[in-house]
């Protein structure tokens, strides 16, 4: 099978990309190398080609409505110019995909996906009587992550709006006569903007990005080292098919006054609370998890390492397991079955020293 390439592939090239397969997509893997990208995201800029996520736009409130019956967050009562994370849901409960919902207007939302299910969800989302318009194809989305990020946008020519953008909002706005939609999240947890351009704007505006003395590229190798210092879940990998929002540890975001697909499951799980979840954990050396390792408990199997790698910022080994009830306490010392290494499950995120709320007013 051919590999797809975003409308930035030739900027990656040129940027010194090394390109692997992702999800069918040919994306950079790296830049200068995962370690600097990471280290330099944590302390200046950069910038992270996500075109191969999807998009979608939700018009109506009938079928904001009944988008909302579909995920366990609910879009109903989210306010213009507020984002929300959340999961779509298969008919048992399960996620299908973890995502996240702008409200653009009282009757507009613009929903971001992942790429591994992107043809599931837009079967799923656009022929039904929800009636979503899929605009993955035609959407340039540069993730601009670090604590300078704001600083580099507006040298660039963004104007003073995007300051008054807080933690987790977004909105639609104006470049040069084209439309444009900003939202202030990331998967980094460092400050950061997500912007969604028309294709023909992707170019542009990456140029002028890399052109900048405090912005470097990064691929999906910093992109994952990122997350998993956070203890965001990878769908896919983190989130398997079976795995719920409460497995996920995603409960926080599920919304209990609203009724949405397979809730009478996940209020039963809740009540027995008896199901494995997802955890932090880490190591005292620069050793690492590896995704697929089994976890022991007093020479008891207790779970398995869903992401592994080594934290940059931390100078350790960091990831996630999903793992059973009885070993998913904070500060519990598990042993990887087979290794000499031992791991500490540990709250997320695993790094606490992230820009990602920092007040920019």
């Amino acid at each position: 099978m051919e590999l797809r390439t975003t409308p930035l592939f030739e900027c990656c090239k040129k940027a010194g990309g090394r390109f692997v397969d992702f999800h069918g997509w040919y994306l950079p893997v790296q830049f200068e190398g995962i370690i600097s990208e990471h280290l330099h995201v944590r302390s200046e800029v950069g910038i992270f080609d996500c075109s191969h996520m999807g998009e979608f736009l939700i018009h109506g409130k009938d079928k904001i409505s009944q988008l909302s019956y579909l995920t366990c967050g609910d879009f109903v009562r989210l306010p213009v110019g507020r984002c929300r994370y959340t999961a779509l849901l298969n008919s048992d409960g399960s996620v299908l995909d973890d995502c996240v919902g702008l409200r653009i207007n009282e009757e507009t939302l613009y929903l971001i996906t992942n790429a591994g299910v992107l043809e599931q969800v837009s079967s799923l989302l656009c022929n039904s009587t929800i009636g979503a318009t899929d605009v993955s194809n035609g959407t340039v989305k540069i993730d601009v992550q670090g604590p300078k990020s704001l600083d580099v946008l507006l040298r660039i020519g963004f104007g003073s709006w995007i300051t008054e953008l807080k933690y987790w909002t977004g909105k639609e706005a104006d470049w040069k006569g084209n439309k444009i939609i900003v939202t202030r999240a990331g998967y980094t947890g460092e400050l950061g903007y997500e912007l969604f351009l028309p294709p023909e704007l992707g170019e542009e505006i990456w140029e002028l990005l890399i052109k900048e003395n405090d912005v470097k590229p990064c691929g999906l190798g910093a992109r994952d080292t990122l997350r998993t210092e956070m203890g965001y879940p990878l769908n896919g990998q983190d989130i398997l098919p079976g795995i719920t929002p409460l497995m996920a540890s995603m409960e926080r975001f599920i919304d209990w006054e609203h009724d949405f697909v397979g809730k009478d499951r996940l209020l039963k799980d809740k009540e027995h609370n008896d199901y494995r979840r997802l955890k932090g954990i880490k190591t005292n050396t620069r050793q690492a998890p590896r995704h697929g390792q089994k976890l022991a408990l007093s020479d008891k199997e207790v779970g398995e390492v869903t992401s592994g790698t080594f934290g940059p910022s931390l100078g350790v080994g960091v990831g996630l397991a999903l793992l059973d009830k009885e070993a998913s306490i904070s500060g519990t010392k598990l042993q990887i079955i087979g290794r000499s290494l031992e791991i500490d499950v540990c709250d997320v995120p695993i790094y606490q020293n992230g820009t990602a709320r920092r007040k920019v007013l």
